[in-house]
Protein backbone atom coordinates (compact mmCIF):
# COMPACT_ATOMS: atom_id res chain seq x y z
CA UNK A 1 0.00 0.00 0.00
CA UNK A 2 1.31 3.76 -0.56
CA UNK A 3 0.11 7.06 0.50
CA UNK A 4 2.94 9.24 -1.43
CA UNK A 5 5.43 9.32 -4.22
CA UNK A 6 8.25 8.13 -1.67
CA UNK A 7 5.94 5.15 -0.50
CA UNK A 8 4.94 4.14 -3.89
CA UNK A 9 8.65 3.95 -5.53
CA UNK A 10 8.45 1.63 -2.26
CA UNK A 11 5.85 -0.37 -3.52
CA UNK A 12 7.28 -0.45 -7.13
CA UNK A 13 10.71 -2.09 -5.88
CA UNK A 14 9.13 -4.16 -3.15
CA UNK A 15 6.62 -5.45 -6.34
CA UNK A 16 9.75 -6.03 -8.65
CA UNK A 17 11.38 -8.74 -6.04
CA UNK A 18 8.11 -10.27 -5.86
CA UNK A 19 7.94 -10.56 -9.76
CA UNK A 20 11.24 -11.61 -10.16
CA UNK A 21 11.24 -13.92 -7.46
CA UNK A 22 7.69 -15.51 -8.78
CA UNK A 23 9.65 -16.20 -11.91
CA UNK A 24 12.84 -18.19 -10.35
CA UNK A 25 10.07 -20.22 -9.06
CA UNK A 26 7.88 -20.69 -11.94
CA UNK A 27 11.12 -21.90 -13.61
CA UNK A 28 11.93 -24.28 -10.96
CA UNK A 29 14.29 -22.68 -9.28
CA UNK A 30 17.52 -22.56 -11.37
CA UNK A 31 17.86 -19.73 -13.26
CA UNK A 32 18.48 -16.32 -11.08
CA UNK A 33 17.20 -12.58 -12.20
CA UNK A 34 19.69 -10.63 -12.85
CA UNK A 35 19.49 -6.44 -11.70
CA UNK A 36 21.09 -3.88 -13.34
CA UNK A 37 21.05 0.30 -12.35
CA UNK A 38 20.53 2.61 -15.04
CA UNK A 39 21.25 6.25 -14.52
CA UNK A 40 18.91 8.90 -16.92
CA UNK A 41 20.94 11.84 -18.03
CA UNK A 42 18.54 15.03 -17.43
CA UNK A 43 17.11 13.13 -14.05
CA UNK A 44 16.87 9.87 -12.41
CA UNK A 45 16.99 6.38 -13.29
CA UNK A 46 15.69 2.68 -12.73
CA UNK A 47 16.66 -0.96 -12.12
CA UNK A 48 16.48 -3.66 -14.74
CA UNK A 49 15.39 -7.11 -13.88
CA UNK A 50 15.92 -10.03 -16.19
CA UNK A 51 16.10 -14.27 -15.55
CA UNK A 52 16.56 -16.38 -18.92
CA UNK A 53 16.10 -20.00 -17.78
CA UNK A 54 15.09 -22.83 -19.09
CA UNK A 55 11.42 -22.74 -18.43
CA UNK A 56 11.15 -18.99 -18.19
CA UNK A 57 12.74 -17.74 -21.56
CA UNK A 58 12.85 -14.34 -20.49
CA UNK A 59 11.39 -13.06 -17.83
CA UNK A 60 11.91 -9.21 -17.02
CA UNK A 61 10.38 -6.55 -14.31
CA UNK A 62 11.33 -2.66 -14.28
CA UNK A 63 11.06 -0.21 -12.33
CA UNK A 64 11.59 3.63 -13.00
CA UNK A 65 11.61 7.18 -11.48
CA UNK A 66 12.40 9.61 -13.80
CA UNK A 67 11.71 13.58 -13.51
CA UNK A 68 13.23 16.75 -15.00
CA UNK A 69 12.38 20.45 -15.26
CA UNK A 70 10.36 19.99 -19.18
CA UNK A 71 9.19 17.48 -20.98
CA UNK A 72 11.99 15.66 -23.24
CA UNK A 73 9.77 14.84 -26.33
CA UNK A 74 7.20 15.20 -28.61
CA UNK A 75 6.16 11.56 -27.27
CA UNK A 76 6.07 13.16 -23.79
CA UNK A 77 3.79 15.92 -24.12
CA UNK A 78 1.48 13.32 -25.69
CA UNK A 79 1.34 11.65 -23.03
CA UNK A 80 0.74 14.63 -20.34
CA UNK A 81 -1.68 16.12 -22.72
CA UNK A 82 -4.21 13.34 -23.55
CA UNK A 83 -4.73 10.57 -25.58
CA UNK A 84 -7.26 9.02 -28.44
CA UNK A 85 -9.13 7.39 -25.70
CA UNK A 86 -10.23 10.03 -22.97
CA UNK A 87 -10.90 8.69 -19.10
CA UNK A 88 -13.82 9.36 -18.06
CA UNK A 89 -12.53 10.20 -14.39
CA UNK A 90 -10.07 12.95 -15.77
CA UNK A 91 -10.68 16.31 -16.50
CA UNK A 92 -7.81 18.71 -17.02
CA UNK A 93 -7.02 21.45 -14.49
CA UNK A 94 -6.39 24.91 -15.45
CA UNK A 95 -2.48 25.80 -15.84
CA UNK A 96 -0.78 29.12 -15.97
CA UNK A 97 2.04 27.34 -18.04
CA UNK A 98 1.92 25.10 -21.06
CA UNK A 99 2.67 21.64 -20.11
CA UNK A 100 6.23 21.41 -21.98
CA UNK A 101 7.55 24.17 -19.67
CA UNK A 102 6.28 22.49 -16.59
CA UNK A 103 8.45 20.31 -14.77
CA UNK A 104 7.38 16.38 -14.90
CA UNK A 105 7.74 13.24 -12.64
CA UNK A 106 6.88 9.74 -13.85
CA UNK A 107 7.34 6.32 -11.90
CA UNK A 108 6.48 2.69 -13.44
CA UNK A 109 6.61 -0.58 -12.81
CA UNK A 110 6.73 -3.05 -16.37
CA UNK A 111 6.62 -6.46 -16.39
CA UNK A 112 6.72 -9.27 -19.07
CA UNK A 113 7.48 -13.24 -19.43
CA UNK A 114 7.95 -15.06 -22.31
CA UNK A 115 8.03 -18.84 -21.86
CA UNK A 116 9.76 -21.98 -23.69
CA UNK A 117 6.42 -23.76 -23.62
CA UNK A 118 4.18 -22.31 -26.64
CA UNK A 119 1.45 -23.45 -24.28
CA UNK A 120 2.14 -20.85 -22.26
CA UNK A 121 1.39 -17.33 -22.56
CA UNK A 122 3.43 -14.20 -22.56
CA UNK A 123 1.52 -12.03 -20.22
CA UNK A 124 1.95 -8.13 -19.21
CA UNK A 125 1.51 -5.26 -16.63
CA UNK A 126 2.28 -2.04 -16.25
CA UNK A 127 1.36 0.16 -13.71
CA UNK A 128 2.17 4.05 -13.64
CA UNK A 129 2.05 7.29 -12.09
CA UNK A 130 2.67 11.07 -13.84
CA UNK A 131 2.94 14.43 -12.37
CA UNK A 132 3.26 17.44 -15.21
CA UNK A 133 3.24 20.99 -12.82
CA UNK A 134 -0.46 20.78 -11.07
CA UNK A 135 -1.63 17.42 -13.06
CA UNK A 136 -0.92 14.10 -11.58
CA UNK A 137 -2.79 10.96 -12.61
CA UNK A 138 -2.52 7.35 -12.92
CA UNK A 139 -1.81 4.53 -15.74
CA UNK A 140 -1.49 0.70 -16.76
CA UNK A 141 -3.28 -1.98 -17.54
CA UNK A 142 -2.52 -6.05 -18.24
CA UNK A 143 -2.55 -8.09 -20.62
CA UNK A 144 -2.58 -11.82 -22.09
CA UNK A 145 -1.18 -12.97 -25.04
CA UNK A 146 -1.62 -16.65 -25.89
CA UNK A 147 0.33 -18.46 -28.73
CA UNK A 148 -2.26 -21.19 -28.27
CA UNK A 149 -5.50 -20.09 -26.81
CA UNK A 150 -7.06 -21.70 -23.60
CA UNK A 151 -10.77 -20.70 -22.76
CA UNK A 152 -9.62 -21.51 -19.05
CA UNK A 153 -7.10 -19.56 -18.93
CA UNK A 154 -8.51 -16.29 -20.63
CA UNK A 155 -11.42 -16.61 -18.07
CA UNK A 156 -9.72 -17.44 -15.39
CA UNK A 157 -7.39 -14.18 -16.12
CA UNK A 158 -10.49 -12.06 -17.14
CA UNK A 159 -12.11 -12.82 -13.88
CA UNK A 160 -8.84 -11.69 -11.75
CA UNK A 161 -9.06 -8.19 -13.29
CA UNK A 162 -13.08 -7.50 -12.73
CA UNK A 163 -12.69 -8.58 -9.24
CA UNK A 164 -10.19 -6.09 -8.67
CA UNK A 165 -12.08 -3.75 -10.35
CA UNK A 166 -15.57 -4.32 -8.34
CA UNK A 167 -13.90 -4.49 -5.24
CA UNK A 168 -11.52 -1.77 -5.53
CA UNK A 169 -11.81 0.94 -8.00
CA UNK A 170 -14.81 3.40 -7.27
CA UNK A 171 -16.37 2.91 -10.50
CA UNK A 172 -16.41 -0.51 -9.86
CA UNK A 173 -17.93 -3.06 -12.66
CA UNK A 174 -17.56 0.48 -14.96
CA UNK A 175 -14.41 0.65 -14.82
CA UNK A 176 -13.76 -3.27 -15.56
CA UNK A 177 -15.98 -2.88 -18.56
CA UNK A 178 -14.56 0.69 -19.94
CA UNK A 179 -10.94 -0.47 -19.40
CA UNK A 180 -11.55 -4.20 -21.15
CA UNK A 181 -12.73 -2.07 -24.41
CA UNK A 182 -10.15 0.40 -24.26
CA UNK A 183 -7.11 -2.50 -23.79
CA UNK A 184 -8.79 -4.44 -26.79
CA UNK A 185 -8.76 -0.85 -28.89
CA UNK A 186 -5.39 -0.60 -27.47
CA UNK A 187 -3.73 -3.91 -28.16
CA UNK A 188 -4.94 -3.77 -32.04
CA UNK A 189 -2.14 -4.34 -34.84
CA UNK A 190 -4.13 -2.25 -37.01
CA UNK A 191 -1.39 -2.73 -39.73
CA UNK A 192 -2.46 -6.62 -39.85
CA UNK A 193 -6.68 -5.66 -38.56
CA UNK A 194 -6.10 -8.42 -36.17
CA UNK A 195 -6.20 -8.09 -31.83
CA UNK A 196 -2.24 -8.95 -29.78
CA UNK A 197 -3.87 -11.37 -27.63
CA UNK A 198 -7.14 -12.50 -25.31
CA UNK A 199 -7.30 -8.70 -23.76
CA UNK A 200 -6.90 -7.15 -20.13
CA UNK A 201 -7.21 -4.10 -19.38
CA UNK A 202 -5.68 -0.60 -19.76
CA UNK A 203 -6.41 2.95 -18.61
CA UNK A 204 -5.05 6.05 -18.54
CA UNK A 205 -5.31 9.30 -16.72
CA UNK A 206 -7.13 8.20 -14.45
CA UNK A 207 -7.22 10.79 -10.85
CA UNK A 208 -7.89 8.86 -7.58
CA UNK A 209 -6.90 9.87 -4.33
CA UNK A 210 -4.08 7.52 -2.76
CA UNK A 211 -6.35 5.73 -0.72
CA UNK A 212 -8.25 4.99 -3.87
CA UNK A 213 -4.85 4.18 -6.34
CA UNK A 214 -3.42 2.94 -3.32
CA UNK A 215 -6.02 -0.11 -3.48
CA UNK A 216 -6.53 -0.57 -6.91
CA UNK A 217 -3.03 -0.40 -7.81
CA UNK A 218 -1.98 -2.71 -5.25
CA UNK A 219 -4.47 -5.34 -5.59
CA UNK A 220 -4.28 -5.37 -9.13
CA UNK A 221 -0.05 -5.73 -9.00
CA UNK A 222 -0.88 -8.70 -6.65
CA UNK A 223 -3.55 -10.49 -8.36
CA UNK A 224 -1.78 -10.69 -11.70
CA UNK A 225 1.15 -12.31 -10.15
CA UNK A 226 -0.98 -14.69 -8.10
CA UNK A 227 -3.09 -15.55 -11.50
CA UNK A 228 -0.63 -15.69 -13.90
CA UNK A 229 1.72 -17.91 -11.93
CA UNK A 230 -1.26 -20.14 -11.59
CA UNK A 231 -1.69 -20.25 -15.75
CA UNK A 232 2.06 -20.57 -16.39
CA UNK A 233 2.15 -23.57 -14.24
CA UNK A 234 -0.81 -25.27 -15.50
CA UNK A 235 1.26 -24.69 -19.15
CA UNK A 236 4.86 -24.78 -18.91
CA UNK A 237 4.93 -28.82 -18.94
CA UNK A 238 2.91 -29.65 -21.64
CA UNK A 239 4.14 -31.91 -24.92
CA UNK A 240 4.69 -29.58 -27.93
CA UNK A 241 5.98 -30.38 -31.22
CA UNK A 242 8.48 -28.91 -33.61
CA UNK A 243 6.20 -27.02 -35.70
CA UNK A 244 3.98 -25.32 -32.36
CA UNK A 245 7.84 -24.33 -31.43
CA UNK A 246 8.09 -22.55 -35.00
CA UNK A 247 4.85 -21.31 -34.86
CA UNK A 248 5.39 -19.50 -31.35
CA UNK A 249 8.55 -17.86 -32.90
CA UNK A 250 6.34 -16.52 -35.68
CA UNK A 251 3.53 -15.43 -33.82
CA UNK A 252 6.01 -13.44 -31.35
CA UNK A 253 6.69 -11.18 -34.24
CA UNK A 254 2.94 -9.75 -33.95
CA UNK A 255 4.33 -8.63 -30.26
CA UNK A 256 7.54 -6.87 -31.57
CA UNK A 257 5.81 -5.29 -34.11
CA UNK A 258 3.18 -3.66 -31.75
CA UNK A 259 6.14 -2.60 -29.05
CA UNK A 260 7.95 -1.05 -32.06
CA UNK A 261 5.14 0.67 -34.08
CA UNK A 262 2.65 1.67 -31.32
CA UNK A 263 3.41 1.02 -27.31
CA UNK A 264 3.36 4.75 -26.34
CA UNK A 265 5.48 3.37 -23.10
CA UNK A 266 8.66 2.62 -25.77
CA UNK A 267 8.22 5.66 -27.94
CA UNK A 268 8.85 7.87 -24.09
CA UNK A 269 11.08 5.94 -23.23
CA UNK A 270 13.34 6.71 -26.11
CA UNK A 271 12.61 10.52 -26.55
CA UNK A 272 13.20 10.93 -22.91
CA UNK A 273 16.42 9.51 -22.43
CA UNK A 274 15.49 6.24 -20.57
CA UNK A 275 17.77 3.23 -20.89
CA UNK A 276 17.68 1.21 -24.45
CA UNK A 277 18.14 -2.28 -22.81
CA UNK A 278 15.57 -1.53 -20.14
CA UNK A 279 13.49 -0.09 -23.07
CA UNK A 280 13.82 -3.19 -25.13
CA UNK A 281 14.14 -5.62 -22.15
CA UNK A 282 9.94 -6.80 -23.18
CA UNK A 283 10.95 -7.78 -26.79
CA UNK A 284 11.19 -12.15 -26.71
CA UNK A 285 14.41 -13.12 -27.04
CA UNK A 286 14.02 -15.25 -30.30
CA UNK A 287 11.72 -14.26 -32.97
CA UNK A 288 11.17 -14.76 -36.84
CA UNK A 289 9.31 -13.76 -39.51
Amino acid sequence: MFDSTDSLVSFLHAAQTEYLGMFERVDGGQARAQLRQWQRRGGGGGQMGVLRGDVVEKGACNVSVVHGSRLPSPSAMEEATGSTHQAQSFTSPASSSPPDEEPFFACGLSSIIHMANPHAPTAHLNVRYFQVGDQAWFGGGADLTPCVAYAEDTAAFHAMLRQVCEQYHPRALAAYTEYKSWCDEYYFLRHRQEPRGVGGIFFDRLQLSWDEASAFITHLVDGYSQILAEILTRRQGMPYSSQQKEDQLYWRGRYVEFNLLYDKGTRFGLESGGDLEAIFVSLPPVVRW
